[in-house]
């Protein structure tokens, strides 16, 4: 997995591409944790390059964004592929997650 970090007005993008997996969630957890550590932050995880997304990777997503409510901020997703989005709905993440169509849409979402 390869996990690109960019600004997009006052937010914060990691662009996550490839598979979030068993074996990648460590990384991505630690990268997204040293964002959430500079400070209260407006996150955005950008998905359109995910490609796949396992359990483990779904379990990143849930402490992203608990970790950053305790933190004051926020997480917002973005750019989910058809196949992402049907694993946000069967697993309930569309009801309990922050999720917007694109980057500049979830940018400016409190």
């Amino acid at each position: 997995m390869e996990i690109v970090e960019s600004s997009h007005l006052e937010a914060t993008v990691l662009a996550l591409i490839g598979r979030l997996d068993g074996h990648s969630s460590p990384g991505a957890t630690e990268r997204i944790d040293a964002v959430l550590a500079r400070g209260p932050a407006r996150l955005v995880l950008d998905l359109s390059g995910l490609e796949y997304v396992s359990s483990a990777g779904l379990r990143v997503f849930l402490m992203a964004a608990k970790n950053a409510q305790t933190a004051g901020g926020s997480v917002v997703f973005a750019g989910l592929s058809p196949a992402i989005r049907e694993v946000f709905a069967l697993s309930g993440f569309l009801d309990v997650l922050s999720v917007q169509p694109t980057v500049a849409e979830a940018a400016v979402q409190p």
